[in-house]
């Protein structure tokens, strides 16, 4: 999957946090700690630093959702994590992202944490952030 696809399945994804560009996917997966993991209607960029890993992004075409990509994409990440000795995986999610969080949820993460104001809507306001995280 090339960097101008995962973009617009970002971009057709979100808006809270705001849709990166090719080149932003490009520079986040520049880094030695960067990975990207890809399924032909989605993808997941993580990274691991110092044994503990980061679920970066989560996209999933909104037209192909509901057919386990999303889990797939999740589970691949948990293993990709533990290869590169990560002890723990946290991420942060939109707190008013049911779905997301339901996805979560099923692959065993749980709540640790609140970031009041940590998102910014189109519109300006500022939103919270759930912090979710499980050990592997």
């Amino acid at each position: 999957m090339t960097f101008d696809e995962m973009a617009a399945i970002h971009a057709a994804c979100f808006t809270t946090p705001r849709p990166w560009s090719a080149a932003e996917i490009a520079s986040i997966l520049d880094s030695t700690f960067a990975f990207v993991l890809t399924e032909p209607s989605g993808f997941l960029i993580g990274r691991v630093v110092a044994g503990e890993a980061e679920l970066i992004t989560l996209a999933v075409d909104p037209g192909a959702r509901k057919r386990g990509t999303g889990g797939r994409l999740v589970d691949g990440f948990l293993a990709e994590a533990r290869a590169r000795g990560a002890e723990s995986v946290f991420l942060e999610v939109l707190a008013s992202n049911l779905p997301a969080q339901s996805l979560y949820a099923r692959k065993g993460f749980e709540q640790k944490g609140k970031r009041r104001g940590y998102y910014h809507s189109p519109e300006g306001t500022r939103l919270d952030a759930l912090v979710l995280a499980r050990a592997i």
